[in-house]
């Protein structure tokens, strides 16, 4: 069984993490800057094959009355081509507050602005996999 990728899928970004090899933790490993969707592909499947991934969970924002908006039918088209391309599992995660979560920890940590615009999309995906990881094992 290999790791699963967690990702936050963003206009200008892809935050990018992944779980231990026992599914219990999630890590921040980086923020893709997206450029051609095929580039972006190119990119996830390079770390498929570094870290050995076997799935993927991709942040699904919500309104916070549970609705789908443009943004949400965004990152569905996204995992719809992240699972054809990769030939892996994809689900879908509701991500409503893990940016709002991520941001209030890197300002309790008194992280620069500057600095936490560089980690918060990749935070933002641990976030996201780390409450999708607690979900499993709570079964």
């Amino acid at each position: 069984m290999g790791r699963t990728m967690g990702l936050d899928y963003g206009d200008k970004t892809i935050g990018v993490a992944v779980s231990d090899a026992f599914g219990w933790t999630a890590q921040g490993i980086e923020v893709i800057r997206r450029r051609k969707p095929e580039d972006d592909l190119d990119r996830l499947r390079e770390l498929v094959r570094e870290y050995e991934v076997s799935e993927f969970v991709v942040g699904l924002p919500k309104n916070m009355n549970n609705t789908i908006g443009p943004r949400g039918e965004l990152c569905m088209a996204f995992a719809r081509s992240l699972e054809e391309a990769m030939q892996l599992p994809v689900k879908l995660w509701d991500e409503r507050l893990s940016t709002v979560s991520a941001q209030r920890t890197l300002i309790e940590a008194d992280v620069s602005r500057k600095k936490r615009k560089q980690v918060i999309d990749k935070m933002a995906a641990a976030i996201i996999l780390q409450n999708y990881l607690d979900s499993q094992s709570k079964r």
